[in-house]
């Protein structure tokens, strides 16, 4: 199954596992850097990273992370609040800080929609072996530069595997189904740069899909900021 947000825009549905599964809408359309990305070698799926157990541990009540993502395409900051969703919180940024993002692939480009990555399976499918569930808040709204957790269309409001995504357009209309992780606080513009790489062909039809060359995220690091 995939992990992905379902929508609705420009006359196209798109669902997906650790894709996000959204209600949907259009959004404004955005200037965005097109430049280049780096030329890096695909990444290659990684079994063992799907078959972990959730960590037992709290992010202290409150507490502000930094997470800094290192792509081929530019770096981007996301500012994790624990406040907002404290399971997936606590996963991603033990996820993070354990290395188990670094080498995973940007997987998905929904241009003018979100981007999204963090799969172990390289294809959407895939997760670290255990969910989290927290309960979104229903006036929760969905705005360029927030980061929550994908899921899948079928599994209960608020749950969280390892898959993200980064919302590239202004306001999208859709349900509150997401655990939210917080918003990216710098390298927006490398976020757009993503955005707007080439989509694979036989998925450009439909404007979701893969990146046409592949986007890598190196290196994730791991900050408290408060």
């Amino acid at each position: 199954m995939r992990h992905r947000i379902a929508f609705t825009a420009a006359g196209f549905l798109a669902i997906s596992l650790v894709t996000i599964g959204c209600g949907g809408g259009e959004s404004k359309s955005t200037s965005v850097d097109s430049g280049k990305c780096s030329t890096v070698a695909a990444a290659a799926a990684q079994p063992g990273r799907q078959k972990l157990t959730a960590p037992t541990s709290k992010l202290p009540a409150g507490s502000i992370w930094n997470v800094e993502v290192k792509t081929n395409c530019g770096d981007f900051t996301i500012q994790v609040n624990s406040e907002s969703s404290p399971k997936a919180a606590a996963s991603f940024v033990s996820l993070a800080k354990s290395g188990f993002y670094d080498g995973l692939p940007i997987h998905r480009l929904a241009p003018g929609f979100v981007i999204q990555g963090g799969d172990p399976a390289t294809d959407g499918t895939g997760g670290p072996g255990y969910k989290t569930v927290d309960t979104p808040p229903a006036s929760q709204q969905y705005v360029r530069g927030l980061v929550a957790m994908a899921k899948a269309g079928n599994e209960p409001a608020g749950t969280a595997g390892s898959q993200f995504f980064v919302v590239t357009g202004e306001v999208l209309q859709l349900p509150a189904d997401y655990a939210v992780l917080g918003k990216v606080i710098k390298g927006m513009d490398a976020v757009d740069r993503i955005s707007a790489q080439p989509i694979e062909a036989a998925a450009a039809a439909g404007q979701d899909g893969p990146p046409a060359s592949p986007i890598v995220m190196s290196k994730l690091t791991v900050s408290e900021a408060g």
